[in-house]
């Protein structure tokens, strides 16, 4: 790294988060927080999630103020399972009812903004397991006691979950093989952001707000990238979570969510894209058949201009 990206890796990365829930506590000065899981098909992990964070938003001052569980229609128990441990669910339908909603992860999280109302909002995925309720004070630090921050990433060790076993390393694998070299060769401002695709992350509810949100798994890299833009490096903030363990998915679907990453981070550098669909291989008694697959590459605007049409 070159000796400015050096000197904001020492100043906006915290390896070792200190910060007490009682200091966080202090120091929100009236700021409402909401955390937000969006889920789909999650009734496995969604409950030790949102009970873990229960405890959060206890208390006369409470450090959440609200906990949404955003659905993307799930079709198992989850809403119920999320409900019964203390969360508020809304379907993602139930939220600006009169636009369609897409599929797609960031679709959720867009509409989650119109949903809640917290000043800083934290975003974590619902597949997590042996979930660490610390991410939640982690994720807000920077921004409660920071000024300037605005979007906080987490970053952490991640365990590659397969069927049988549990290797020590080996997720994140989208990062290392595509979002890590696309940022080196378009953006390198940012190659000192450790996890740049994370679901684990927090932000002001005025940047949110203020920047479109790419529909599927583009998402992440989109508001990384966003925020870089018109924030500029010193708004962005990582802190170290830990362990991250989560469900891992075959090569052939991260093969459609890099495709996704890789469009959101191509309109946001200036770069056309042909918008082709992708096309992968399976084996099939001894033969190699091809399956073709178009993605979702949609933008949502500004959730400023959706609820301010006027402004």
């Amino acid at each position: 790294m070159d000796e400015h990206l050096e000197r904001w890796f020492a100043r906006r990365t915290w390896q070792q988060p200190t910060w007490s829930v009682q200091q966080l506590r202090s120091a929100k000065h009236g700021r409402r927080v909401s955390v937000v899981l969006p889920a789909l098909n999650e009734q496995a992990t969604i409950g030790p999630i949102v009970a873990a964070i229960v405890p959060l938003t206890e208390g006369p001052e409470p450090l959440v103020d609200e906990l949404v569980v955003l659905d993307s229609g799930s079709t198992d128990a989850t809403r119920a399972v999320a409900a019964e441990a203390g969360a508020v669910v809304i379907r993602r339908e139930e939220v600006l009812p009169h636009i369609e909603p897409l599929p797609g992860k960031g679709e959720v999280l867009w509409r989650s903004l119109a949903a809640t109302t917290g000043d800083l909002v934290v975003f974590l995925d619902s597949d997590l397991v042996d979930f660490d309720p610390g991410f939640v004070p982690a994720l807000l630090g920077p921004l409660l006691t920071e000024p300037g921050v605005a979007l906080v990433k987490g970053f952490y060790r991640r365990p590659l979950r397969l069927e049988t076993a549990e290797l020590d390393t080996g997720g994140g694998r989208v990062t290392e093989l595509l979002a890590r070299p696309l940022l080196a060769a378009l953006r390198p401002e940012l190659a000192a952001v450790v996890q740049p695709l994370g679901g684990e992350y927090a932000a002001t509810r005025q940047l949110l707000e203020s920047v479109p949100f790419a529909a599927g798994y583009g998402v992440e890299i989109g508001l990384l990238l966003d925020t870089h833009t018109h924030r500029g490096l010193d708004a962005l903030a990582q802190v170290n979570l830990g362990v991250r363990k989560h469900r891992n998915r075959s090569l052939l679907q991260l093969g459609v969510m890099a495709r996704q990453i890789l469009s959101a981070a191509l309109h946001r550098c200036g770069l056309p894209d042909a918008g082709g669909a992708i096309t992968q291989f399976r084996q099939l008694e001894g033969e190699w058949l091809p399956t073709s697959q178009r993605v979702e590459v949609t933008e949502r605007p500004p959730m400023r201009e959706v609820l301010s049409p006027n402004t």
